[in-house]
């Protein structure tokens, strides 16, 4: 079974997200911020990692350097509201595999996972 960290600030993104992916099958785990993301990759990292930017503490940005630098084979995809294209560049430039704006198709974002993961 696949593993997915979500990582938002926003608990009803969390809350929308965990049903939609627990619901294709995946095994869920939640971050509620960069900081906390970053403490769940190093107990062991997830096949994929769902990722917001603006965030307290740590932003999502800061988590995926990390990650591609130390776990450069988990995906990682950007659930941004940030959706100008020189942010778009920015996300893809730090080593995301995906950079999706909100609002989202709940379909086209599980149908990109999934893919992302075959």
């Amino acid at each position: 079974m696949k593993q997915i960290l979500l990582v938002d600030d926003e608990p009803n993104i969390l809350l929308s997200l965990e049903f939609l992916f627990r619901k294709e099958a995946f095994d869920v785990r939640i971050a509620r911020d960069g900081s906390e993301a970053m403490e769940l990759i190093a107990e062991g990292p997830p096949d994929l990692i769902v990722l917001d930017i603006m965030m307290p503490t740590v932003d999502g940005y800061q988590v995926c350097t990390h990650v591609k630098k130390h776990f450069g084979h988990v995906k990682v995809v950007f659930l941004s509201a940030k959706s100008k294209t020189a942010d778009i560049e920015a996300g893809l430039a730090l080593g995301a595999d995906l950079y999706l704006t909100k609002p989202f198709s709940n379909k086209e974002l599980v149908r990109q996972i999934k893919q992302l993961l075959n």
